[in-house]
């Protein structure tokens, strides 16, 4: 059970004590509308012109910055005081948070981890999965019919010198080349990544721990034999660029939930670009229509 109380930070976002823990969390739209739910690291995972796109759309979106991300609760390095678990238990406690009983989720990458779980142990709060640039399994081995990440995009994230992380520009330029890493031969704006980074670096409490410490969390058992018992209307969404997690998680992830729809992002990574997000959301208000 998720217990929380509530405190305003700004007009636009608002700061929950959820599991215990501060949460950063941002409700846009109207209040009677559908609920769409959207997962991922920090809140700034989604850009705001899909949020928007939503909202006018007839949606009451949320999003909020998972532990350890944005202004959300941060812990040592290498030391996160949160499981997998925690952080769908988390979920559950923004909806209830929000005053929301069902909500059409969408997670993406790590995040769509956090929304399978959700719609495997709480099918009665999920009207509809959407899943972007995920795959069914967890960090370490991948399995073997399951594309891992590209060799070039883990030798920049493994084998790159680190930044002076006190040196908020360094970081910046690291954020950067990390993303034109995960972009891989999708589209790539340097201008916007860099405003992205420059938006993470300023609302996050530490950067370093909020691009690590998921890592070494518990992430407990498996679950992608239990895929098959997804009963939400599922839609799949990944960049046919995408060198994180390779297309091949999405096409699996299509195959083992019921009645699963892919769509194929073209000229798109592990990110959203913005040439990408009215496509993203024409497709999930008509996911989210009923």
């Amino acid at each position: 059970m998720a217990y929380w109380m509530e405190r305003l930070v700004q007009a636009s976002e608002r700061m929950f004590t959820i599991n215990g823990a501060a949460s950063c969390v941002e409700v846009q739209g109207g209040a009677d509308d559908p609920t769409v739910l959207l997962v991922g690291s920090s809140m700034l995972s989604w850009p705001s012109e899909l949020c928007e796109r939503l909202v006018a759309g007839g949606r009451r979106v949320i999003r909020y910055d998972v532990r350890d991300t944005g202004r959300s609760e941060s812990y040592p390095l290498g030391k996160p005081g949160y499981s997998l678990a925690d952080l769908v238990d988390d979920a559950i406690g923004v909806l209830d948070a929000t005053a929301t009983e069902r909500a059409h989720v969408a997670g993406m990458s790590t995040g769509g981890w956090i929304a399978q779980l959700l719609a495997l142990d709480h099918p009665e709060r999920v009207a509809t999965l959407t899943l972007v640039a995920s795959r069914p399994n967890t960090p370490g081995p991948v399995d073997e019919d399951l594309p891992g990440h590209d060799e070039a995009l883990m030798e920049v994230i493994m084998n790159t010198p680190e930044p002076d992380w006190s040196d908020e520009r360094a970081v910046v330029d690291r954020l950067v080349l990390q993303a034109r890493a995960l972009a891989g031969a999708g589209a790539f704006d340097e201008t916007s990544a860099r405003a992205h980074a420059e938006a993470e670096v300023a609302r996050t409490t530490d950067v370093k721990c909020a691009t690590t410490n998921f890592a070494f969390a518990d992430h407990g058992p498996r679950w992608r034999e239990r895929l098959g018992e997804i009963t939400a209307p599922t839609l799949v969404l990944h960049g046919e660029d995408d060198p994180f997690f390779p297309i091949g998680n999405g096409e699996a992830l299509a195959a083992e939930i019921p009645d699963a729809r892919l769509v194929r992002l073209g000229s798109v990574g592990h990110r959203l670009p913005a040439h990408a997000v009215p496509a993203i959301a024409d497709e999930l208000l008509a996911h989210t229509a009923n």
